[in-house]
């Protein structure tokens, strides 16, 4: 019953920004961490950014000091506030959530269905 939704992706300049969310939907009763991942074709799968329910944050170092990573727990959403951006962010973005659907489950993780991220001039 769980799914979550991102939006904000698209074709953006190399040193422009861009911001992207992820809302999670369905039978929810607690969510810990989120986060980004993002895949390049022919690539692995990476970590961009995670975050607590507390607000803590991690991010990987290639995008430190240019990525944001944020949350609205009111909405259940995530938020990837992308900026500086290098034609090397090129990659379909995916959320995730660990999250439990009762106090009776452990926190499983979900995934968005991914967005594209463009850099190109």
């Amino acid at each position: 019953q769980v799914q979550l939704v991102e939006s904000g992706g698209g074709l953006v300049q190399p040193g422009g920004s861009l911001r992207l969310s992820c809302a999670a939907s369905g039978r929810i009763f607690r969510i810990n961490a989120m986060g980004w991942y993002r895949q390049a074709p022919g690539k692995q799968r990476e970590l961009v950014a995670t975050i607590t329910s507390g607000g803590s944050t991690n991010y990987a170092d290639s995008v430190k000091g240019r990525f944001t990573i944020s949350r609205d727990n009111a909405k259940n959403t995530v938020y990837l506030q992308m900026n500086s951006l290098k034609p090397e962010d090129t990659a379909v973005y995916y959320c995730n959530a660990d999250l439990r659907s009762s106090e009776y489950t452990y926190y499983t993780r979900y995934w968005g269905q991914g967005t594209q991220v463009a850099v190109s001039s």
